[in-house]
């Protein structure tokens, strides 16, 4: 029926007027006066039968079906019948059904707020949280305050809140702010909300595509010379240096820092791929397709057959998944596939769990223990020779040792040795606060002064 009285087309028009039966959604639209002259059955009585618009749009679809058992129907709703969700229903189970469009909800709503990016996406105020990034958007179905809070959080979280949009009620249109959506004194079925992004630099939110527009922006003629000149090799290293200023700022708790790291983080992820991109070998959206599919496939026990009640069955069905992605046949072929760039101690953790698979481990901690004693006693007999090969070898296998012992007592040895670290560093940082308070240079002392100041070093940081 579209939206005012006589959006119906000539074509509609002609159905009408040889229907046996006409059925019309509601009567309550402005539409609804082209359908004066005829006699209409309505289905107002299916709504106030209904608690949610789920159920009523499937009973509005059965209604319409069961008439058209006895003879053909023309079935009339107000806007578009791409835009009704019975309507679909209906399609979906007759798709031999004649659909005769008329102006939209969504087309009203673009026309009347003078919209001009030439982009626009168009929802149901009841899809909206469905909706992803677009450069401008028509809400329409906008009935009641508690959906138009839903289309302002979705709007807020793609445009900015502070972005200006279209009201419309009916005829009249008025400019607002997107957090305003909400606070209108009254919704019917004719509200909708128009909004379009601004000017690039201008705008409130932005989102991946955005940042890679903005590399793109960077790296064309006349743009940054820096930028210009990267490639992926050149920039490597910034990945693994934005990684640990992101797990710097978890580990200190730090939520605005962790936001700011993880922009950081996806800066690199997309620099790579717009460098991939000129060079024709991968986009961002090849990289996502395979990240999505690999998370499909490796969650069998959500997707797929498996089943895994506990975490350690989810983790042991993740890894049988990998192993057959990747055709890794063999337990060698796992151990190989660890990173070499890795830090080396977590590195050595990884390659002993790995390897322990297949059976070939320490009984315990303690027999992983006394295999460290024995590497222990190697190396100060190569020390005792001053052997420096031999050192160089031995410190390896106590490292390694250790490692293996820390595995099996359940430490993650990376994060061991950082709090040790950490904590020698607080003991060493109050050593000499402590001893220079005393006048003392640590650089002159002897060791039992060292053993002194460092022991009240230790309890001072405990109590700390």
């Amino acid at each position: 029926m579209g939206i005012r009285k006589g959006d119906i087309t000539l074509r509609a028009k002609e159905a009408l007027d040889n229907a046996t039966e006409i059925l019309v959604r509601t009567t309550h639209t402005e539409s609804f006066g082209s359908l004066a002259e005829y006699t209409v059955k309505t289905l107002d009585d299916i709504f106030a039968r209904c608690r949610n618009f789920d159920t009523l749009n499937k009973k509005l679809a059965a209604a319409v079906l069961e008439a058209a058992k006895s003879s053909p129907v023309c079935y009339c709703v107000d806007g578009a019948v791409c835009e009704d969700e019975a309507c679909k229903i209906i399609l979906k189970k007759h798709k031999d059904c004649e659909v005769l469009e008329s102006v939209s909800k969504a087309s009203h709503a673009f026309n009347a707020s003078r919209l001009s990016c030439g982009e626009v996406t168009c929802v149901s105020a009841y899809s909206v949280e469905n909706l992803k990034s677009c450069r401008a958007v028509a809400v329409y179905d906008i009935d009641c305050d508690y959906v138009a809070g839903t289309v302002k959080e979705k709007l807020s979280y793609i445009f900015g809140e502070e972005t200006p949009c279209c009201f419309l009620r009916g005829e009249s249109v008025k400019k607002i702010k997107i957090y305003e959506i909400d606070r209108q004194k009254n919704y019917d079925g004719t509200c909708a909300v128009a909004v379009e992004e601004g000017e690039f630099l201008k705008k409130e939110r932005y989102d991946f595509a955005d940042l890679e527009e903005m590399l793109r922006l960077l790296r064309a003629p006349g743009g940054c010379p820096w930028d210009r000149v990267q490639t992926s090799e050149s920039i490597k290293g910034n990945m693994i240096e934005e990684a640990y200023e992101l797990v710097d700022a978890i580990e200190r708790g730090d939520a605005d820092g962790m936001e700011e790291e993880t922009g950081d983080v996806l800066l690199q992820a997309a620099f790579h791929a717009v460098m991939e991109e000129e060079k024709g070998e991968f986009t961002s959206g090849d990289a996502l397709t395979r990240l999505i599919k690999k998370l499909i496939f490796r969650h069998s026990h959500i997707f797929g057959g498996d089943k895994a009640a506990s975490e350690t069955e989810a983790l042991g069905v993740w890894d049988k998944n990998k192993r057959e992605e990747k055709g890794q046949n063999t337990y060698s072929d796992t151990v190989l596939a660890v990173p070499k760039n890795m830090p080396a101690c977590m590195r050595a953790q990884k390659v002993g769990k790995r390897s322990a698979k297949c059976g070939m481990d320490f009984l315990s901690p303690v027999s992983a223990s006394e295999k460290l004693g024995e590497e222990v006693a190697e190396l100060l007999n190569a020390c005792i020779n001053e052997d420096k090969d031999a050192i160089f070898d031995e410190a390896g296998d106590v490292l390694y040792s250790a490692v293996n012992t820390c595995r099996l007592a359940g430490v993650d040895c990376e994060l061991a040795l950082h709090s040790a670290v950490e904590k020698f560093t607080k003991r060493f940082v109050e050593f000499e606060r402590l001893a220079t308070a005393n006048g003392e240079k640590i650089e002159e002392m002897d060791p039992s002064r060292w053993d002194y100041y460092w022991a009240l070093a230790k309890d001072a940081v405990k109590r700390n």
